[in-house]
């Protein structure tokens, strides 16, 4: 059965986040159920929150049984083989792992948005919140700080798919997957190198 892009970038968004929230978890020291409801829910929390937004009952999420087994397969594969990864390098698998599948979900978000002719704000927040919906629910849980609120130029990668998508820059099946490629490659160079969008500070007085 060919798979056309919408189902391939589901796959690769799900078992890259389902891996990415099975890390944290472990990282955390969270027991086996622990990483089962922390990886799946960032695999489907970004797609929950986007089908709320654009009115899809919360039903539909049941209907990916494909990407359910997948993302099941690739948690119970880092827990049967924790020791692929060595331990300086559970950091980089998961900001790999967070970047694969908020560059995946960026342009599935971005592409639905654009299917059902919204303006573009609404493509800007479709793909940013499906991208980073499902890790800033893995943050929370795992009493972490958001990454889309503090780290790197997180959302930003999500607004680029946003914009490309929009303005029909990329527009086919082999454009979408290069600008997967793309995001994700920023995302770790943004990582890398601490690329960080500007912060403001208060000054701190005598009288504070």
């Amino acid at each position: 059965m060919t798979m056309n892009v919408w189902d391939l970038l589901s796959i690769i968004g799900s078992i890259a986040f389902a891996l990415s929230g099975a890390i944290v978890a472990m990282e955390e020291d969270f027991d086996i159920l622990g990483i089962f409801i922390l990886g799946f829910v960032t695999a489907f929390g970004g797609g929950a929150i986007r089908n709320l937004l654009i009115g899809l009952p919360i039903s539909a999420l049941w209907s990916q049984s494909q990407c359910f087994y997948f993302a099941l397969t690739a948690m119970l594969f880092i827990m049967v083989f924790p020791n692929i990864i060595t331990h300086k390098g559970w950091r980089k698998a998961e900001v790999l792992t967070d970047a694969i599948g908020l560059a995946a979900f960026s342009v599935q978000g971005a592409m639905y948005a654009v299917k059902l002719h919204q303006p573009l704000s609404a493509v800007i927040v479709a793909a940013v919140l499906t991208g980073a919906g499902g890790g800033i629910v893995r943050d929370i849980l795992a009493g972490r700080k958001p990454s889309v609120l503090r780290s790197e130029v997180y959302a930003g990668w999500a607004i680029l798919a946003a914009l490309a998508i929009y303005f029909k820059i990329v527009h086919n099946d082999p454009g979408y997957y290069v600008l997967v490629l793309i995001l994700t490659i920023l995302r770790m160079i943004g990582y890398w190198r601490q690329w960080h969008l500007p912060k403001i500070k208060r000054k701190v007085t005598k009288n504070d």
